[in-house]
Order: structure tokens, then sequence, then C-alpha cells
């Protein structure tokens, strides 16, 4: 039989477009899509634009057939990169900070868990996505490992990523408008980006180094994510034990977080992607419904300690830590230590009790 495409069935999609291409050619189509998505929504003012626009060009590479992966190597390093970025945003002011605010943390991160624990259940009781993807997809911890973590307990990668970066969007969409509303950004100016910054030779051989050694040690104690985790630990006592500074020069930042972007969204299908658009409405109202519980627990936040709303929203936002870091590092006025210090306790208790949650929620969906 005629393949061609003149002589396709007429309900075969044409997913053979980009299967068609020898693989350099894939490549440049996908970093041309990159480009031009991100740079959109960079012009959006969207931040992690450099990680969700790459994605998005992913997804629609892979949904046309694309046959191209991103290295192992390549992702694994990746990681590595965004640990090292969390690493380095957290300082040691966040420890006052925990100590004087700790049960506040504590009833912050309970509540917060508890509601994205609710959502996910009644998402998976109601079938509307397969086994535990809902809890995972719902968990608010870093997104990029909790999405890794996932496929390691059973869950579908690809959902849990549908669900975890299109939350990454919502928050970062609220983030702006609360911004608008309650933070003077009037005469402010974005200072342009420096791609290529002078390299300060110790602080970027300190990155590298805590990046490889911390990415391999994550493997030999076998820890899920273990690129990301290990990084993120080891370069976290570095930065805070020994004051050794980092640089994540933002070349290395856009790099890496295409390499994520892409690892994901070339592992979508046009199968996985109708099932992830019939699921869409009632995952937007659950991520509505997470994004306005957090909100509810910020505006307080802000009103009883005189923080101000970005800080109190950044802090309590369920957009995933490393996502969270991006947005805040970008944002004007906003205590970064604060932010850091929640987001790691909510971090920290979520990669702890994760996997028993989503076991637990699996049990109950069964029964």
């Amino acid at each position: 039989m005629d393949s061609s495409p003149e002589h396709q069935h007429p309900d075969q999609p044409p997913i053979e477009r980009m299967a068609r291409l020898r693989p350099p050619q894939q490549w440049l189509v996908l970093v041309a899509l990159s480009l031009l998505f991100a740079g959109a929504l960079e012009l959006a003012a969207l931040p992690a634009a450099l990680l969700i626009g790459p994605m998005m060009a992913a997804i629609l590479a892979g949904t046309n057939g694309a046959t191209v992966r991103v290295p192992r190597l390549l992702f694994g390093s990746a990681q590595a990169v965004v640990g090292c970025l969390v690493a380095n945003s957290i300082s040691v002011d966040i420890f006052p900070v925990f100590y004087a605010e700790w049960a506040l943390f504590f009833g912050t991160v309970v509540a917060t868990l508890t509601a994205s624990s609710l959502l996910g259940w009644l998402i998976s009781r109601w079938r509307i996505l397969p086994g535990t993807t809902a809890v995972w997809g719902s968990s608010p911890g870093a997104a990029t490992a909790m999405v890794l973590m996932a496929g390691a307990f059973g869950a579908d990668q690809r959902l849990v990523a549908f669900m975890q970066y299109l939350r990454v969007i919502f928050v970062s969409m609220t983030a702006a408008l609360v911004a608008k509303m309650w933070v003077d950004t009037s005469g402010v100016e974005v200072p342009p980006i420096v791609w290529f910054p002078p390299i300060d030779p110790v602080a970027f051989a300190a990155t590298i180094g805590v990046a490889v050694v911390g990415g391999l040690l994550g493997k030999l104690l076998r820890l899920p994510s273990p690129f990301f985790l290990g990084t993120f630990i080891l370069g976290a006592v570095v930065h805070l034990g020994f004051g050794v500074p980092m640089q994540l020069p933002p070349w290395l930042l856009a790099v890496s977080y295409a390499m994520v972007g892409w690892s994901i969204g070339l592992n979508f299908t046009r199968p996985i992607l109708r099932h992830a658009a019939r699921a869409l409405p009632q995952i937007v109202a659950s991520i509505v419904a997470l994004i306005a519980f957090c909100g509810g627990m910020a505006f307080v936040i802000s009103r009883v300690l005189g923080i101000d709303p970005l800080t109190a929203y950044l802090a309590t936002s369920p957009g995933g830590m490393d996502s969270v870091a991006i947005i805040a590092a970008a944002a004007q006025n906003v205590d970064i230590s604060f932010v850091m210090a929640l987001q790691s306790a909510r971090f920290l208790v979520v990669l702890l009790i994760g996997p028993s949650v989503a076991k637990l929620v699996a049990r109950n969906v069964k029964d």
C-alpha cells in the first residue's frame, strides 16, 4: 500500500511530519519553535518562559512524530543546574525566619498538603486521571522533582508534567496579577538580561563541581530525582555551610530549562494530549481551587505579619520551588529568604511523605 502523504488514510493524523525529517533537522525545528515560544512568553512578561516555551515546542514536535530525545546525561545535567539554582537561592537568613515563624510555617505546610492531597484524591476517585497521577500532579512541591519522582512510583510522568507545569503557568500569571494589584511597580524598569556576563572562575567552577559531585552522590545514594536532589542538598551544604558562592549565568540556565522542557514535552503523543485535553476542565478547576486556597493563606499571612503581598503569595504559592525561585529572582521587592524558607519547608515535607500519601490515596481509590 502506498504510504505517501497523498494516500494516507483520512483518519490518520499527519504525525509523520516531524518523523520524515532527519534528526538534525528535527532539532533545528525544535530549537526554532522553542525560541519563538519562549520569546513570545517573555514579551508577555510570563516568568518561567524559558522553561515553558521549550516544553510547549516539544509537545508540538512530539505530537507530530518527532523521534529525537534529549540524551539522559544532558537531562541529568540540566536537573543538576536547577538544583544549584535552588540551593544558591537559599541564604542563611532563612534560618532565623524559620525559627521565628515555625508555627506559621508548619500550619501553612500542613494546610497546603491537605488541600492538594484532597484535590488529587478527588480527581483520582472520579477516574479523571489514572492511578496516582493526579496525586503527584497536585503535589505542591518542586515541579521538576515531582515529575521525575512520579515516574519512579508508577504515575504517568507526562500527565503529571502537564498538571505541574500548567499550574506553573497559572501561578506565574497570578503572581503577575498580584504584583500589579498590591506592589507599586510604576517607574520600575526591569534591567535587561546580560546573557553572557563575565565568568567568575571560582564561583563558576564551584557550580560545575557541585553539579557533578551532587549528581553522582544522588545516584550513589539512590535518591529519587537524584541529579536534582543530590545537587540541591550538596549545594545547600556548600553554599550555606562554607559560604561558597555559585555563579549561574543566564545562558546556562536557559539551556538547562530548555533541556528539562524538551525532555518532558517530547514524550507527549496525540493520545496522551487528547486524554489531557479531556481532563483539562477538571485539572484547571483543581489548580484554581488550590491557588485560591493558598492565596487566602497568603492574604492572612500578609495581614498578620505585615509582609508585602507578593512575598506572601510566592511563599505559599503551589507552583513548585524551582519555578518560584525563578519568579522570585525576577520580581522586585520580594523577601526571597522568607519565600524560600517556606517553600523549602514544604518541599522537604512533600519529599518525605509524598510517596506514602500517593500510595495511601491509590489504596483508597481502589477501595
